[in-house]
């Protein structure tokens, strides 16, 4: 190679290593302001969903204010608060072999479970899920029954008892879902209807059923109304402990409802007697206030649903939002700082895709690398090659929305045992059952750490937070116990 050859190879080369040096250089910058634009977005909705004491004592304020005015006959808040027919609930010293009927979505839940009085657990639990065919869910009430009483045989066959002439009874509880997954033919009609509480058609269901029963020749006859599961929960705490006071649900949808005394509700206008102790279901789903962290996120969530404006704070604190609330931020970063590529993941664009048990599988997800984040990616959204630094910003926006859910709920529940007068004077006990609060560990310990932040070492002690009993739709067959003790008195 002659000399000239050799200035011109050292040339290229440099020219060579000088282009690559500032492409690289462009391609470091372009990352950096990825990130820092990543950052950006997720801090500012760290902001908007925060969520200090007092953020979460004007919440409960809020929340105790809007029960008070939902109670009165003369003024009206965002709750749609609803007086429950359950009858008495539980003193301890039920006992005895009962049923229990839970309605979910598509899906029937049956059980039978021996109660022991004195407080002793229920034993001897039996369930059985079914799913419900179009047909029945489209048709009347009185087919839906039939069929409950159809496969109340087949399940009596599958688990059989000794035979006695003594009829047992039966609780019937209502799960509600979120109305974006509900589907048509569902129990949402039926829920509407029912859980309105109207005397004639509280009557009209128990009826029918009881009608249906005794056509089926069954030895089972329902002595209580139709109420929300979230009641169920609550009749079976206060199986247990006379301190039960109130009840929540935490799962796809939620609820809370609480024991009220009949001097507070103003509205009483049923042709029942007024017991000592009524049970209202809060709906707490319906809950608005100024006082609640809504983010831009979420007021879009909001309009793109089905019910734009209603559940706000179900659209907030429910399993049946979490994830959508997480996809959505992710999009938002994907779309302004590529945080999965250039190439935006088709399958990010999906609404609902990401369900809330994928969610916690991700943010408790603590091993190096994030393996578990990295499946889900892979399998929910079709991302295949996400890096590590992306993958921590997954964990960091579900901790976010997590977090922001469960202290929210944590308020409602000091909101209503200050609503109760509860927190300086007595011990309170609530029951807490749902995929959210069973399943997702987080979750759970956001939820006790805000109730202990707001009421201090001094107060905390007077809320115990219990998970349920029995399991879900357990509480059917402590309010068929309650329902029957109460209609042996009555006979009596």
């Amino acid at each position: 190679m002659t000399r000239k050859e050799v200035v011109v190879a050292v040339t290229v080369a440099t020219v060579t290593a000088v282009a690559a040096a500032v492409l690289l250089g462009r391609w470091m910058q372009r990352k950096e302001r990825r990130r820092k634009q990543t950052q950006r977005i997720l801090r500012k909705f760290a902001r908007e969903c925060a969520t200090p004491v007092s953020k979460l004592w004007e919440m409960a304020d809020a929340f105790v204010a809007d029960m008070t005015a939902s109670l009165s006959a003369e003024t009206c808040g965002s709750l749609n608060m609803l007086v429950s027919f359950a009858g008495s609930l539980p003193s301890g010293n039920e006992k005895g072999v009962h049923y229990g009927v839970n309605l979910r979505d598509k899906e029937l839940l049956l059980l039978r479970g021996t109660l022991g009085g004195n407080e002793e657990p229920i034993s001897d639990v039996q369930k059985q899920d079914i799913s419900i065919p179009d047909h029945v869910l489209n048709n009347a009430f009185k087919e839906l029954c039939d069929y409950i009483s159809l496969e109340l045989v087949k399940f009596l066959g599958k688990n059989p008892s000794e035979e006695t002439e003594e009829v047992k009874n039966l609780g019937f509880t209502l799960t509600r879902f979120v109305e974006h997954i509900g589907h048509a033919g569902s129990i949402s009609a039926i829920q509407r209807k029912s859980l309105a509480y109207d005397d004639t058609v509280l009557k009209e269901y128990l009826n029918e059923m009881n009608e249906s029963l005794e056509r089926h020749g069954l030895k089972i006859r329902m002595n209580t109304a139709l109420v929300d599961d979230t009641i169920g929960e609550l009749a079976g705490g206060r199986y247990y402990h006379k301190d039960t006071v109130a009840a929540v649900t935490l799962g796809m949808g939620t609820n809370a409802a609480y024991i009220e005394q009949p001097q507070e509700i103003s509205n009483w206008k049923s042709t029942i007697p007024e017991p000592q102790e009524i049970v209202i279901s809060t709906e707490w789903g319906d809950f608005r206030s100024c006082h609640l962290p809504v983010t831009e996120i979420d007021a879009s969530l909001d309009v793109e649903s089905l019910n734009p404006g209603s559940r706000v704070f179900e659209k907030m604190v429910s399993g049946g939002y979490l994830g959508e609330i997480v996809r959505r931020v992710l999009l938002r970063m994907s779309e302004e700082s590529a945080l999965f590529g250039d190439r935006l993941p088709p399958k990010l664009s999906i609404p609902y895709i990401l369900w809330s048990p994928d969610m916690a599988a991700m943010h408790q997800d603590i091993s190096e690398d994030r393996d578990i984040v990295n499946k889900k990616l892979k399998d929910v959204f079709g991302i295949m090659d996400s890096t590590l630094a992306a993958r921590e910003v997954v964990v960091e926006v579900c901790d976010v929305v997590a977090e922001r859910a469960a202290r929210v709920a944590g308020a409602g529940i000091v909101g209503m045992i200050k609503k109760l007068g509860r927190l300086e004077k007595k011990m309170s006990i609530v029951i807490v059952e749902g995929g959210l609060y069973d399943h997702y560990r987080v979750f759970r310990n956001y939820l006790h750490s805000s109730v202990w932040e707001m009421l201090g070492d001094e107060l905390s002690d007077h809320v115990v937070i219990e998970h349920s009993h029995g399991g879900s739709g357990a509480g059917a067959l402590f309010l068929a116990a309650s329902g029957g003790k109460d209609n042996q008195d009555s006979q009596s």
